[in-house]
């Protein structure tokens, strides 16, 4: 996988990461306008580890939007 990058998220692939189960799939919300960049489609799950989260998708693909556009 190559890196992903979407506004101030980038997704970076890692071996996988013991943490925190998070019970919402927001990777980030902006400080100025609240939208938030989150998983909508696929099955995935968040976890937050040392404040680093860490994103597990179990499907084939999902989809990180944006309310923005």
């Amino acid at each position: 996988m190559k890196p992903i990058r979407q506004g101030d998220v980038i997704l970076l692939p890692v071996q996988q990461i013991e943490g925190q189960k998070i019970p919402h799939l927001t990777l980030a919300e902006g400080e100025v306008t609240g939208h938030k960049h989150r998983i909508t489609e696929g099955d995935a799950e968040l976890y937050d580890k040392d404040s680093t989260l860490y994103l597990r998708v179990f499907s084939e693909s999902a989809l990180l939007a944006h309310e923005e556009h």
